[in-house]
């Protein structure tokens, strides 16, 4: 393949952020205040869930986590570092264990590839297998890829705030635009005053909840706080999830252009 930053040519369905994926020991729960002062006149929803997204991955970040995949008979943790620019641009290569590792999936704006190293190939993941499990996790490759769609193909409006740790929580309910090209009835967030992220939940077309998003853990990391711990898991199945924790963060960081393209991604030496 050509080793220049790949432009996408497609659209798919599908959460968060995810750099991911965007993406983090206890969770503070949410205590439901109606007596909390009112939204601020000048403040809209879209902009309270856009600048979460801005908070949570800057111009560029660098970050080096691990990411743990609980059942209720076994566990399997991995290692894994990320490289994102802006919203559109992330890769993520897994760095342990050896079984793992050189495993990698790179997106560009929301076309999606993985490189395995066991069968040495770069592989394009069509819209057909977004919605399949990321590394056998609870996150999927939508998971991974859709950022700011949230922001693009949904409407917003505040429902009632909350509190946490005693800063004002915004309650923001995502709903579809008639045209969406996405797969869930609604998507309800919590961004915290400062704009941290504390929760993300999906609800099917029945407006059932499916999956959840919580912050478990919140720490200063690249110079801010920053949610360092979250898990997502599906609501049916409290006993099985994924946590990702954040151990090293760099935001505004330099990264070559190169890093996004599928040359990289199969060979990080280039």
């Amino acid at each position: 393949m050509r080793d220049s930053v790949i432009q996408a040519t497609a659209r798919q369905h599908g959460v968060v952020f995810t750099s991911f994926f965007a993406l983090l020991l206890s969770l503070t729960y949410f205590v439901p205040l109606s007596a909390i002062s009112e939204v601020p006149a000048n403040l809209q929803a879209t902009e309270v869930v856009q600048k979460a997204i801005e908070y949570w991955r800057d111009d560029s970040s660098k970050s080096r986590s691990q990411m743990k995949i609980h059942r209720p008979d076994w566990q399997r943790q991995m290692e894994m570092e990320s490289f994102t620019k802006g919203t559109t641009h992330s890769l993520v290569r897994f760095t342990a264990p050896a079984r793992d590792a050189g495993s990698a999936s790179l997106k560009v704006e929301q076309e999606m590839w993985s490189f395995s190293p066991k069968i040495r190939r770069v592989i394009r993941i069509p819209s057909s297998m977004m919605s399949q499990s990321w590394m056998g996790s609870d996150f999927s490759y939508n998971d991974l890829a859709r950022d700011d769609e949230i922001v693009q193909y949904y409407t917003h409006r505040f429902l009632a705030n909350e509190e946490h740790e005693g800063m004002k929580v915004y309650v923001v309910e995502a709903t579809p635009k008639d045209d969406a090209p996405v797969v869930w009835g609604k998507e309800i967030v919590k961004v915290r005053e400062d704009y941290i992220l504390l929760e993300h939940t999906f609800y099917d077309q029945n407006m059932e909840p499916v999956k959840r998003m919580e912050t478990k853990g919140i720490r200063m990391l690249g110079g801010r706080l920053f949610p360092a711990v979250m898990r997502m898991g599906l609501i049916e199945k409290p006993q099985e999830w994924t946590e990702i924790e954040h151990l090293e963060m760099e935001f505004g960081a330099d990264i070559p252009a190169r890093t996004f393209t599928t040359s990289f991604l199969q060979n990080p030496r280039l």
